[in-house]
């Protein structure tokens, strides 16, 4: 095991494990994502590595942003810097599966959504709950999640930002395989190593033919969105939106 306190790798033959550990529901800022992307540039650069599972050592998978906690103040006022080190991320060149054995939530959502394959249990749970917040959904999701389960069905998500289960993740392709929670990481891996197992050369071109032009499509959407959020962060909307989140009473929102 090597890597940081709150960023552990392990290698399994021809498969890193990347496991995020910040207690309780690994919030991240922007020096977490800058480390995370340095982490999958190593990886890249690491001939013996075919596949990384992106896993987590809490309870969560990744909860997002905390917009209400010690850093929030630094997210609120630019998300500019957080954004363009998550946007390193899909330069990433690895096939990389997601084991979301829990709330992938907001950010946590992009992770997952960043993903080649996600293995996931019922107990995890998704949102895109940027507009309960009183703003633009971000992390490129605007693009990335039509991408991958359909225009129709993301827009439902980015409106009512509700939170669907496993079961129906899979229903509406977010997720690739559902299985017992306790299974989530084994499973993972296990699809990494069958993946590590073709020929990496021909894997990672073939991958690169498949995400032909999408890291600067995402990072053009995530600017569209990086515009919309520094207006409405400064509305009364979106301080109300994170008042009722952290007092979890529904919000009461104005149109200003």
């Amino acid at each position: 095991m090597s890597g940081t306190e709150d960023i552990r790798i392990a290698h399994d033959g021809h498969v890193a494990v990347i496991e995020m550990v910040r207690p309780p529901h690994n919030f991240v800022d922007p020096d977490f994502m800058r480390r995370l992307a340095d982490t999958f540039d190593s990886l890249d650069a690491n001939t013996n590595c075919r596949a990384v599972v992106l896993a987590s050592g809490v309870d969560s998978f990744c909860a997002g942003a905390d917009f209400s906690g010690a850093s929030a103040s630094t997210v609120r006022r630019d998300p500019s810097p957080f954004y363009a080190q998550a946007m390193r991320l899909y330069n990433a060149k690895k096939p990389l599966i997601a084991a979301v054995q829990g709330p992938a939530i907001g950010a946590g959502l992009g992770l997952a959504v960043l993903a080649d394959f996600r293995i996931v249990c019922k107990e995890a749970r998704f949102s895109a709950n940027f507009t309960r917040l009183g703003f633009h959904p971000g992390f490129g999701l605007s693009l990335s999640l039509p991408r991958l389960i359909g225009e129709q069905k993301a827009a439902l998500l980015f409106y009512t930002g509700r939170r669907i289960d496993g079961t129906e993740a899979l229903s509406i392709g977010l997720a690739d395989e559902l299985v017992e929670k306790e299974q989530v990481r084994e499973r993972a891996l296990a699809l990494a190593q069958e993946i590590a197992g073709s020929a990496p050369l021909a894997v990672e071109s073939t991958r690169e033919t498949l995400r032909l032009g999408l890291a600067e499509r995402v990072r053009q959407a995530n600017q569209r969105e990086l515009a919309a959020q520094l207006q409405q962060f400064t509305t009364a909307d979106f301080r109300e939106g994170v008042a009722a989140m952290a007092a979890r009473r529904q919000p009461v929102f104005q149109r200003r």
